[in-house]
């Protein structure tokens, strides 16, 4: 394999085909690491987030010039950290598909082995904590006598989906079962009319992301989080995904009026609940309850593998039925010279 340094955003753009054709065949096949998601990232560092980064992404070809891997980094205070990092990227990780990975991490520290004026750690959230890349990092870097810490960040629970809603449901604990059940019934007995629909057309796009933005807001901590450049950053992430066919805008109406709305990514056979809003006017519906049964159930009906609830802990994801798995952070410096 050889390394190429990418250090400019019209060089990280042309790799737009080449990218996403790899992430295909990556270890983390995740949204996250679509070359559009992180594309639009970079070009707001994550809606604020960071207020400055160097781009520092490696790829490496073989001989035949064919992409084998990319590690989508950037240098900040020193630090290299993936693109994406942190707070709005559940999930991150080289691309690489596994039978690469040892090769690719070989060279790749290699590479940064003989750039040590440019970096003094590398720090990587949000990798799955199953992903194959982590036993090789660590692996690679005791060889290279760097030290590595990892600590688990927080739970993922997810929903492996079954062949059907009637399944679904009997496999919760009864509890849960009944209170799903109960409040669906509430809402389509009100006596003002219930109804839910994914948003299908790009021209409505712009209004239907003002509704849900508005949504969000009603939410204290969500409001402080959406600064007039986040709210850029989610537009761009949404516009772009939604041309590629991987965006997921529902709402739950109430009257006509909006209660309930999701924005999710529908990708690769999975569907990932990325965030959501809820108007408190209706809270006595349970409206965030009542579009995510309906959700489950469309993900059910179109044969999707897994009901992704990313990263949190809240109490509703294990009422759903979530599973947890984790998510992690490994750090690793380099020894004295």
């Amino acid at each position: 394999m050889e390394l190429e340094l990418i250090e400019n955003l019209t060089s990280f753009q042309q790799l737009e085909r080449e990218w996403n054709q790899l992430l295909l065949k990556s270890a983390s096949h995740v949204p996250f690491l679509r070359h559009e998601f992180l594309s639009c990232w970079w070009q707001t560092l994550g809606g604020g987030e960071w207020e400055e980064g160097e781009l520092y992404i490696l790829t490496a070809r073989d001989p035949s010039q064919q992409l084998q891997g990319i590690a989508p980094f950037f240098i900040h205070d020193k630090t290299l950290m993936f693109i994406g990092s942190y707070e709005i990227s559940d999930y991150l990780d080289l691309i690489v598909p596994p039978d690469l990975s040892g090769p690719f991490i070989q060279i790749l520290f290699d590479h940064l082995e003989n750039q040590a004026s440019r970096w003094e750690k590398i720090d990587l959230y949000n990798l799955k904590q199953e992903t194959p890349t982590l036993p090789v990092l660590k692996k690679t870097a005791g060889e290279k006598g760097w030290e590595t810490r990892d600590e688990v960040l927080q739970p993922a629970p997810c929903i492996t989906l079954p062949k059907s809603w009637e399944e679904y449901l009997t496999g919760l604990e009864n509890k849960h079962q009944h209170e799903i059940e109960r409040k669906i019934r509430r809402a389509e007995g009100y006596f003002l009319p219930v109804g839910w629909y994914i948003v299908e057309r790009e021209e409505n796009l712009d209004g239907e992301m003002d509704d849900f933005l508005k949504l969000m807001a009603y939410h204290p901590e969500k409001a402080d989080f959406l600064t007039d450049v986040m709210r850029s950053q989610l537009r761009k992430i949404v516009h772009t995904a939604f041309k590629a066919d991987w965006i997921q805008l529902s709402f739950l109406t109430v009257g006509g009026k909006k209660a309930a709305g999701y924005l999710n990514f529908d990708y690769d056979n999975h569907l990932w609940v990325y965030n959501s809003g809820i108007d408190p006017t209706f809270e006595n519906l349970s409206p965030g309850w009542v579009l995510l049964s309906y959700l489950i159930q469309w993900a059910i009906d179109q044969g999707r593998h897994s009901f992704d609830f990313m990263r949190g802990d809240e109490r509703y994801k294990y009422r759903f039925g979530g599973v947890d798995r984790y998510v992690v952070r490994m750090q690793i410096e380099r020894g004295s010279p």
